[in-house]
Order: C-alpha cells, then structure tokens, then sequence
C-alpha cells in the first residue's frame, strides 16, 4: 500500500474496531457474574440537590467480599437518594441503609438467572459485531471513493482485503470475551 489516503482508511477501521472492542469490555464488566464488582452500581444515578449524577460522584462503593457491595456517601444526608436510586435501577440488589451506609448482598445466581445473564452478554457481543460490520462498510465505500479518486484498482482489492482481514480479527476478539463472560457467568 503506497497510498497514504488507503492506509488513512484502514488506520481508521483499527482505532474504531479498538473502540468498540474497549467498549463491549466496558459493557461486558457492568454485567453481573456472580462476585460484587462497584462498576455494577455505574448505571445507578442519584437525585443530588434537583439533578440526577452517577453514584460514583456522591459515595464511594467497595467491594468488603465477593458477595457484598458497601456504599458509603460523601454526605449522611444522600443515604435515602442513594437507597432510591439503587432500587430504581432495578438491578436485583436489596440495598440496607444502616444510617451510616448502604450495604448491597447480591442474592446467589440461580441457574434461571445465569441463562439470562448469557442472553444479556449474547445481546451485547451482537451489538458490538453490527459495529464491526457497520465500520467495514464504512471503510469499504471510502476505499470506493478512493478508486473513483484515482485509487488504482489492484490497491483497492489489497485495501479491501486487509478491511475483511481486520473485521475477521475483531469478530474472533469479541467472540473470545464474549465465551469468557459466558464462562464466568455459568461457573457456579
């Protein structure tokens, strides 16, 4: 590949591909496995003083054991608007405000609950291969747009063989985290 607008593109599809890889990770993290883990509590926003912030800008959140998620607020007065936000995101936790904090038990994972879970990884590594599909087809119609720039066609054919090569190895990656959170999901 000698021309610099080709390797733009490919550049392109990698750093989004890298993205989206980071992002279905992210997303794979939030999602229940069995041990607490304070990124489950991300999704969770809170009524501070008339508008809604995370739960990681009012009280930290600690894991004490693997079953256990303690919420302790920055302010006594935020116990209640965190107990609210909490049961509002319907999460599945049953928070316990002992006036000083809030203690999260996550009940054990039935075999039920698991197979859900599966489905909920299964929905999100879709969501992360239309990305990946979506981003092929980009790079592909600005490899087209090249070729009717003056792009010879021989380059073009190598530029889109190194975009199906990159979204092949992106596929593989997400099919990869995606059996080890099904793993980690059913292990009991």
């Amino acid at each position: 590949m000698s021309d610099p607008r080709l390797k733009q593109v490919l550049d392109h599809l990698k750093e989004g591909m890298d993205k989206a890889i980071d992002h279905a990770a992210s997303e794979f993290s939030k999602i229940r496995a069995g041990k607490a883990h304070p990124s489950m509590l991300d999704a969770v926003k809170v009524d501070y003083y008339g508008s809604l912030v995370p739960l990681s800008q009012v009280a930290n959140v600690n894991t004490p054991d693997a079953k256990t998620l303690a919420i302790q607020p920055w302010e006594k007065s935020m116990l209640q608007a965190i107990e609210k936000g909490i049961i509002i995101s319907n999460l599945g936790f049953n928070p316990s405000n002992d006036g000083t904090m809030i203690r999260c038990i996550l009940p054990p994972l039935t075999e039920e609950r698991r197979r859900e879970i599966v489905k909920k990884v299964k929905a999100e590594a879709e969501n992360a291969k239309i990305t990946g599909r979506n981003l092929r087809k980009d790079a592909n119609e600005s490899i087209k747009r090249l070729q009717k720039e003056g792009l010879p066609e021989d380059e073009a054919k190598v530029g889109e063989t190194q975009v199906q090569k990159n979204t092949d190895a992106y596929i593989k990656k997400i099919d990869e985290l995606t059996a080890a959170k099904e793993a980690e999901v059913m292990h009991v």
